[in-house]
């Protein structure tokens, strides 16, 4: 029997220590099968004007919006097995053959656009419209791994399915929504696609900089990736909806949350718009969401019909919080924390590929991911976008499994110095982008007028070097490594794609 008094009392601790803290707030909700149980709220949904967040409050939903996405091209009869090319004209010979079902459960090696706009120099704040960010898509040179090699967080596939609804339909995905979805089950979501679109009570987005809080600002087209706003009454209504397959939802819970495998037959954690994982002997299946100051979670338990929602306008993790209120629901115990993590920089022996691990959580080339204790020493994270499952082999070497992906990452050694092979300036004849290295290890990843992003890089053996580029809340590290060419490649986990030359 679920514990409801006890989920209350949990969901009541985390938001009164954000109404004590007298700064950006949220709601957590508690539902079943039937509807919402119990609705907790706390701090403020805008500071400058002293609104209260309210389960009712408009809040950004950011990538729990992509299975609502999923569903509606189940709902449409789009067909997931069919190679993008097939559905949208104008795509490069790379994108164009990854199968639409890759492209949604994040194994198709598409390289996500935000992180390759960053490494081309673009700010977290530029606003680009579809087309302007559609015109960078139509020009991806290559995969980040072959379709179902690896699972690898990208935005891009779902950017790209939004676009085959008015293509292959003849209906905008706002009308498809509507029609499909909201209509029939009553539901109060709006799909803003712009910063600049009204939506009306929605809570201010807030990120702390060290010395206070500060709005978060998003300037990309939102798309279907991440662009649905909605209160934390709505998602929760949604999600019951979802768990007892009323009106068209019928069935399709089962669909979004089917496993999905890799081309070797293994099984992957996410799914269409939804991530797998378990508490204790109870299986989840949710999603995470993170703007510039939103950060939200919902999990649902869909053998025993229960769930929580956390949103937030305040850029702190939510994913633990809601394991908390679902472990104080169902009695199941947390997770245990990690020992004997040894913490530092590691990376690969060669390749683009380093980690920096924590005391209770791990950066994968700049995905964070929380850590865990797993049978046998080992260490798994709690997967809100990552799966990962990591063994020490002593105190200086790490090996496991990424993304499905077997690594061995060795420490890197303290001191080291710039490799001077990395200096120069560097461009990439497909997209234009400009990167210059000094002798003294500083980069500049240009942008238009010559304003760039600069930052200090971090040597690994082998002429390999880190970058360390800030956007607002989120820290971007992509990794320069020199090719046995002379050219310079640069890689983050979800962008892999630019390759450099020096220029004459």
């Amino acid at each position: 029997m679920p514990d409801w008094n006890a989920a209350a009392a949990e969901a009541a601790a985390l938001a009164g220590a954000w109404s004590e803290a007298r700064g950006p707030g949220g709601a957590i909700l508690l539902f079943d099968t039937a509807g919402i149980r119990h609705a907790a709220a706390g701090g403020f949904a805008s500071l400058e004007h002293g609104l209260p967040f309210t389960p009712d409050t408009p809040n950004r939903l950011a990538s729990i919006s992509k299975h609502f996405l999923a569903a509606t091209l189940l709902l449409e009869e789009i067909p997931l097995e069919a190679p993008l090319g097939t559905l949208l004209d104008g795509l490069p010979p790379a994108v164009a053959a990854v199968p639409l079902e890759r492209a949604l459960d994040m194994t198709g090696g598409l390289p996500d656009m935000m992180e390759l706009l960053w490494q081309q120099g673009v700010p977290f704040t530029a606003s680009l419209t579809a087309e302007e960010v559609f015109s960078v898509a139509r020009r991806i040179p290559a995969l980040n791994a072959a379709p179902g090699t690896e699972m690898a967080y990208s935005n891009t596939g779902w950017r790209l399915a939004q676009r085959i609804l008015p293509e292959r339909r003849a209906v905008s995905y706002p009308e498809a929504l509507r029609r499909r979805l909201f209509a029939p089950l009553d539901l109060p979501f709006a799909f803003p696609e712009d910063e600049s679109v009204p939506v009306p009570g929605l809570a201010t987005g807030y990120w702390w900089d060290g010395a206070g809080w500060r709005r978060g600002r998003y300037g990309l087209h939102f798309s279907a990736s991440g662009g649905l706003a909605g209160s934390a009454t709505a998602l929760a209504r949604w999600a019951a909806a979802l768990m007892a397959g009323r009106g068209p939802l019928a069935g399709i819970l089962e669909r979004l949350a089917a496993p999905r495998r890799f081309a070797d037959g293994s099984e992957s954690v996410y799914h269409l718009g939804l991530v797998r994982s378990a508490l204790g002997r109870v299986a989840l299946v949710g999603h995470g969401g993170s703007l510039p100051g939103y950060r939200n979670h919902v999990l649902m338990a869909p053998e025993l019909g229960l769930g929580v929602v956390v949103l937030t306008n305040r850029e702190e993790e939510a994913l633990w919080p809601a394991l908390r209120v679902m472990a104080a629901l169902t009695g199941e115990p947390l997770p245990a924390a990690p020992l004997a993590v040894p913490p530092g920089l590691f990376a690969a022996a060669e390749g683009p590929f380093w980690a920096e691990l924590a005391a209770d959580s791990i950066s994968v080339m700049g995905g964070f991911e929380r850590l865990v204790a797993a049978p046998g020493g080992e260490w798994r994270s709690l997967p809100a976008y990552l799966d990962i499952r990591l063994r020490a082999e002593g105190p200086d070497a790490l090996a496991g499994m990424v993304g499905g992906v077997a690594r061995r990452l060795l420490r890197v050694p303290e001191g080291l110095a710039p490799d001077p092979a990395l200096a120069g300036e560097w461009t990439d004849p497909v997209l234009g982008t400009g990167l210059r290295v000094t002798p003294e290890g500083e980069a500049r990843f240009d942008w238009a007028g010559g304003i760039g992003a600069r930052c200090r890089l971090t040597p690994l053996p082998g002429g390999r070097a880190l970058a360390d580029l800030s956007h607002g809340p989120w820290r971007h590290r992509p990794c320069l490594w020199l090719q046995p060419d002379g050219s310079l490649r640069l890689a983050s986990h979800r962008a892999r794609v630019l390759h450099l030359h020096r220029r004459s």
